[in-house]
């Protein structure tokens, strides 16, 4: 740069020879020229002659330049520069020119990692494909129709056994998904295997030989430590090809899955993720994969916090897809427990000096450990790993993470012992898992919602889902105060139960005086306690009363003769092009 274009000014009589900057992470020759206060160091990215040629023009001081020592008329020749090299997929760089994606912020004077023989392998993006989906959403609040369908694109990876991995809410509500190479202009059809919606895993699979011709897939790397490089490929917005960010692990601790509401590993880094990043790999500097983008956190208070799905959570999802040919999700303790770090607490309980664990709170009535566990037991260990005091067990050297970690690595169906300290004798059982069933479920799993009406009183059953369509994405705070206790506190008395409300009130001449009533938990119907929708429509339909009584949640009821009621429905049904009275899982 310094050679194409001189600056105005007196010429320098001796000037600076290129040769003293032979290299940038030479300081030798710049020491009287830059200041720590005023540059800012850039990892280089091209070659050593145009780093040094744009080195000397920076560093050149205004007005007369300093007059240098005369060279030597024999100078030692300097040895051959290799050309620079050509960056293409899976290609192996010599460390000494890694100038390949990944830097994330690496060591100085060249130390980059990589494999043993102190090479750095580039990421094969061309495994890295772009996934368009169709999404139809179903109405919750109006649950006999759908919404408006609407596309969105993501990223995704291939692996082996023909196979591509992506996110699932990248393909939530899915009516078509194709997907596109890079490079390519062919989007081929897609096929989905499998949803894992507590994981935030999708797999994924096309039937044209030709999507197959020329991709490798990749393959999967070790848990990162911290600090670890990692580089996150992609396709956010802001662009049709493909995108590079880097950064560092900065943290890997038990996360919260916003899409299935659960609670599993994952990495924490500051690589930038955007919408459109979800689905992509996340490889480290040996060019495996160890994790998929997934979230970031947005908050004016933070910056550049995105979150990985890692490989052990990875692995999970595959050999349960491997092992059941379809995803039977993770299991977890059905307990609530409460830690053990007041000492007045521990001894009370009759706990020993040397003994750690936690108090058992609530046990799920549904769960296979309510046959073993009680309240108020104090769990001491999980498969022979000792449970502190807070809840946590050692993970690697230097860090723990909490107990459920263990549960998350065993399988739907597997067996754990337990070890408890009840009445300060100590027990052991054997527990095996299933998984977990909450009262308000936090996904239907893709399924339509359910509904039954009658004389124009719709029956719905409330979700995660429903609330977020009633009540926006701040349905913790604008929801009735009744369904969210239920909703973080409430266990299932039973494996079929649900809470039914009264959705909405399609306004007709036979329910004039209860237009009003809208979310509002069914209690009871003439008498009977109401345990989900099915049994309440099998009740309604069957009913040969007078009168059909609903008792309501806060005292309300609602009496409507039952000739009438049903007479009515018809047309209330016609009124509104409601297509069917119940929905189809009812009929069944």
């Amino acid at each position: 740069m310094g050679d194409t274009k001189r600056k105005r000014g007196r010429k320098a009589h001796n000037p600076i020879p290129t040769e003293t900057l032979e290299s940038p992470c030479s300081t030798t020759a710049l020491d009287d020229v830059f200041s720590v206060t005023n540059v800012e160091i850039i990892p280089s990215t091209t070659t050593t002659t145009s780093s040094a040629a744009a080195t000397t023009t920076a560093a050149r001081p205004r007005g007369r330049p300093k007059k240098l020592p005369k060279l030597s008329e024999n100078p030692v020749p300097l040895p051959p520069q290799p050309p620079p090299a050509i960056l293409s997929p899976s290609r192996r760089i010599p460390n000494g020119n890694a100038i390949g994606v990944g830097g994330g912020g690496g060591g100085g004077g060249g130390e980059l990692g990589g494999d043993s023989d102190g090479d750095r392998v580039v990421p094969a993006m061309d495994a890295v494909v772009k996934v368009f989906c169709v999404h139809t959403e179903p109405n919750f609040s109006l649950p006999w129709q759908r919404k408006r369908q609407y596309s969105s694109s993501s990223s995704g990876f291939v692996i082996g056994g023909r196979r591509v991995l992506t996110n699932a809410h990248s393909v939530e509500h899915y009516t078509q998904v194709k997907v596109k190479k890079r490079g390519s202009d062919t989007k081929y059809l897609a096929i989905v295997l499998a949803i894992g919606t507590e994981c935030d895993i999708a797999m994924l699979t096309v039937n044209d030989d030709e999507f197959w011709e020329g991709v490798s897939p990749l393959e999967f790397g070790e848990l990162p430590a911290l600090q670890d490089a990692v580089t996150v490929v992609g396709y956010p917005i802001g662009g049709d090809t493909i995108s590079v960010t880097s950064g560092v692990v900065s943290r890997i601790e038990i996360l919260s899955y916003v899409h299935g509401s659960t609670e599993l590993l994952g990495l924490q880094i500051d690589a930038a993720i955007n919408s459109g990043n979800s689905g992509g790999p996340a490889f480290n500097d040996k060019g495996n994969c160890v994790g998929i983008a997934f979230q970031s956190l947005k908050h004016e208070d933070v910056e550049n916090i995105g979150y990985v799905i890692p490989t052990p959570v990875i692995q999970h999802f595959i050999q349960d897809y491997e092992k059941n040919e379809a995803y039977t999700g993770f299991p977890i303790l059905g307990v609530e427990w409460q830690k053990m770090e007041n000492p007045d607490l521990r001894a009370a309980t009759g706990m020993k000096a040397d003994q750690k664990g936690v108090r058992i709170r609530r046990v799920d009535p549904t769960a296979p450990e309510s046959g073993v566990l009680k309240s108020s037991d104090i769990m001491l260990s999980f498969d022979g790993v000792d449970i502190a005091n807070d809840g946590t067990v050692p993970f690697r050297h230097g860090e723990r993470i909490g107990f459920s970690y263990l549960v998350s690595q065993k399988y739907t169906g597997d067996s754990s012992a337990i070890k408890v300290l009840r009445e300060s004798e100590i027990l052991n059982f054997n527990i095996k898992l299933a998984s977990h069933r909450r009262l308000i479920p936090s996904h239907n799993k893709g399924r339509p919602p359910s509904y039954y009406i009658i004389a124009g009183f719709v029956f719905a059953t409330v979700s995660v889902p429903y609330l977020r369509s009633e009540y926006g994405k701040d349905y913790e705070y604008e929801a009735p105060v009744k369904l969210l206790d239920k909703l973080l506190h409430s266990m299932p008395q039973s494996p079929d139960e649900q809470l039914v409300v009264v959705s909405q009130v399609l306004v007709a001449d036979i329910n004039i005086g209860y237009e009003d009533i809208v979310n509002t938990q069914v209690l009871a119907f003439n008498g009977k306690p109401v345990k989900n929708l099915k049994s309440l429509a099998e009740m309604v339909e069957n009913c040969d009363d007078e009168f059909l009584k609903f008792d309501l949640e806060y005292e309300q009821i609602v009496v409507l003769r039952t000739k009438t009621a049903k007479a009515a429905s018809p047309n209330i049904l016609a009124t509104h092009c409601i297509p069917s009275a119940m929905s189809e899982d009812l009929k069944a």
